[in-house]
């Protein structure tokens, strides 16, 4: 399994002005949902932020999200190794493939592949 960007997730009701102010750090918007937007470097385009209202189909909002090659198995091995699965794995209608999994220290961790 290989690990294709690590992406923290802030949880804020401010979605235009993180936007601005990460805007002054040279970040450019690629996604907005509406209730999630990604804010990407134009030279390192896997240096990203996510800013989100809450996370629209799941109970909780993930601190930070992993995007993996193969998330059945990530799923696999979350669930063989006890890992709390937060969110069960499945198929969004925004394109990704996902599960949340609660990590030693209490934090969510949205982890996601591209269909």
């Amino acid at each position: 399994m290989t690990v294709r960007r690590v992406v923290p997730n802030i949880q804020s009701e401010a979605a235009q002005e993180s936007r601005e102010f990460y805007g002054l750090l040279g970040f450019e918007e690629v996604m907005n949902h509406g209730w999630i937007m990604t804010l990407a470097s134009p030279s390192i385009p896997a240096a990203q932020i996510s800013v989100m209202t809450s996370d629209r189909t799941a109970p909780v909002t993930p601190d930070m999200s992993v995007e993996v090659d193969d998330v059945d198995a990530a799923y696999a091995v979350m669930r063989e190794s006890g890992a709390e699965i937060v969110h069960p794995l499945q198929d969004e209608e925004w394109g990704v493939r996902r599960f949340f999994v609660r990590d030693p220290s209490g934090r969510v961790v949205n982890v996601l592949g591209h269909r």
